[in-house]
């Protein structure tokens, strides 16, 4: 959690190999993400899935193609097994129904459902969550968050979450780190978070609720 500005999705970018860090180091799964050769990136990327803020579906592409997209890309399957897994994960999101919609015909909720089918339709060990909230209604966000709660238990992935809604962080985080101007103020346990006497965890949990 932070701000905006503070380096949130910046982290995420270190974490999946897209950027790599002017000092220190980034460790994932035991690995230097910044030592890894192409090849070794992409076996990397291949445990791991991305929701992206605003879901990122391609426009000309139908919910079906959008979450198959990354079988086609990554692993070697028949038609059938590529079926399979894309009903059984809209299944998952509860977006069953709507394989043969495009993005356009769904709302900001529906897409971000897909774009999560489409994150967790390679069985990825780790899940990154870029402000899975933005642009939606309260109601709709308090149901996505609901959502990752639940897709993560039933999983058993680790979901790393960057989100400035603190709504959302008491509903989905085990653990919660607040950054500010890319550095890191304080991390800790859900609980003991809220408890912090840092001056700056309480100053954001007020413009947060």
């Amino acid at each position: 959690m932070g701000p905006s500005g503070a380096g949130k999705s910046v982290i995420l970018k270190h974490i999946i190999g897209l950027l790599k860090p002017d000092a220190g180091d980034v460790w994932v799964q035991g690995k230097s993400v910044p030592d890894l050769t192409p090849d070794e990136l992409r076996g990397l990327r291949r445990n791991m899935g991305y929701l992206f803020q605003h879901a990122a579906l391609i426009n000309w592409l139908s919910v079906f193609e959008n979450v198959a997209l990354p079988l086609k890309e990554t692993r070697e399957l028949s038609p059938s097994q590529i079926q399979d897994k894309v009903e059984h994960v809209l299944k998952l999101v509860r977006m069953e129904g709507d394989l043969q919609k495009y993005p356009a015909e769904l709302s900001g909720g529906m897409q971000k459902r897909v774009g999560l089918a489409r994150a967790l339709v390679t069985d990825p060990r780790i899940i990154l969550y870029d402000e899975p909230e933005a642009g939606l209604d309260p109601e709709m966000s308090t149901s996505v968050s609901r959502m990752i709660r639940r897709l993560r238990d039933e999983l058993h992935t680790t979901s790393i979450t960057v989100t400035h809604s603190w709504a959302c962080a008491q509903l989905i985080a085990d653990r919660v780190a607040l950054f500010e101007k890319g550095a890191l103020v304080t991390e800790a346990p859900l609980d003991a978070f809220l408890s912090d006497p840092h001056p700056r965890v309480s100053e954001f949990l007020g413009q947060s609720k």
